[in-house]
């Protein structure tokens, strides 16, 4: 993807990670529309369990029919849900978005979320190969429509064109770690609008003997600290080739209405920033700089507000307008996909392909 030389990158806001606490706005419509207004390319929904509280997607799907351009984004957990309900649910999400559906694959230790399920806990090595599965299955799932599947023959009273519909046949391999499974297919939904979503992942994640590198379109990079955050997007693009886009995750407590970023973190509650990312606390326009530097090397850069409400305001009033005169940011892409905004090429089915092949 992009490379150290000057090219126009990305931003991403994560919408309910430290910020959300449900009184930044009214609703989740306004604070996806205030993100969209504000600029952002894609906005991004965390899955931690909350009670009485819809999942990350299905926040996303309510996002999807009242915005226009920004890309929707939700984290879906790939080791205790169903690999099958996740595919479908993704490719609904690009119904309702229009196209502008993405898929964070995330593979966490969760002794919780495995009593909810009743299935055995996973760790370590297996989460890679539950993730790597689940993302295989998917894509094989949306590829199991072709894309003129649906015919709408009125004459012959035919739907679809059942020669079109393919069977996934995924098995789980010999050695996998958790729970074998297979999954027969095809999917209950036709195709996605993108067909394919891009999926992200986490880039230690990513790697062999677990997401193979080419299983993912993007991922995100984290460092203990902003010095170290453009190193690890190097170190990580090295790693896993030019093929995959890289997202650089910062926090962000900026000066705002009178009170400085430091003042605002001593005795706030930061339970919700995670202790792994990089941070940055300070003005806007020290923001502006860092950002630009960054994305010379970034493709994009995912920002977890300290407040949703309060960074929001400043982000859309003094950094993206800033980074936009530099040339550092992209237009917004009006009517377009989320593969459009990662500069990927809509894929033909890998079904359609052999099935041509095999004909011949």
């Amino acid at each position: 993807m992009s490379t150290s030389s000057i090219k126009p990158g990305f931003l991403a806001i994560e919408l309910d990670g430290a910020g959300w606490d449900g009184g930044d706005f009214a609703s989740l419509g306004e604070a996806v529309l205030a993100a969209e207004s504000a600029g952002f390319h894609a906005a991004t929904f965390t899955d931690a369990p909350v009670p009485g509280r819809a999942n990350a997607l299905q926040r996303a799907a309510f996002a999807g029919p009242v915005t226009r351009s920004i890309a929707l984004v939700p984290e879906v957990d790939t080791v205790y849900t169903e690999p099958f309900h996740v595919s479908t649910q993704l490719a609904s999400l690009d119904y309702v978005s229009g196209g502008r559906a993405g898929w964070i694959a995330t593979a966490a230790e969760s002794p919780e979320a495995a009593a909810a399920v009743g299935r055995s806990f996973a760790a370590g090595a297996a989460l890679g190969q539950e993730a790597a599965a689940s993302i295989e299955v998917s894509r094989r799932l949306w590829d199991s429509w072709e894309d003129d599947a649906v015919i709408r023959d009125v004459a012959t009273g035919r739907y679809i064109d059942v020669d079109k519909l393919h069977y996934a046949d995924f098995e789980t391999p010999a050695d996998f770690a958790g729970p074998a499974y297979s999954v027969k297919g095809p999917s209950i939904i036709p195709r996605p609008l993108q067909g394919q979503l891009p999926v992200i992942a986490g880039a230690s994640l990513v790697g062999p003997g677990q997401v193979p590198a080419d299983a993912v379109d993007a991922v995100l990079a984290t460092a203990p600290t902003p010095e170290l955050l453009a190193a690890e997007v190097r170190d990580v693009r090295e790693r896993l080739g030019e093929s995959v886009a890289v997202i650089a995750e910062l926090d962000v407590v900026l000066d705002t209405r009178g009170q400085a970023a430091a003042e605002r973190l001593v005795g706030s509650n930061q339970a919700g920033f995670d202790g792994g990312r990089a941070r940055y606390a300070g003005s806007a326009a020290g923001l502006v700089d860092f950002l630009a530097e960054l994305l010379r090397e970034a493709d994009g850069v995912r920002l977890h507000p300290a407040s949703l409400a309060l960074e929001l305001d400043e982000l859309s009033r003094l950094v993206l307008p800033e980074l936009r005169r530099r040339g550092a940011l992209r237009p917004p892409v009006q009517d377009g996909t989320f593969r459009d905004l990662l500069g990927l090429v809509r894929p033909a089915s890998s079904y359609a392909s052999a099935a041509a092949g095999a004909g011949k």
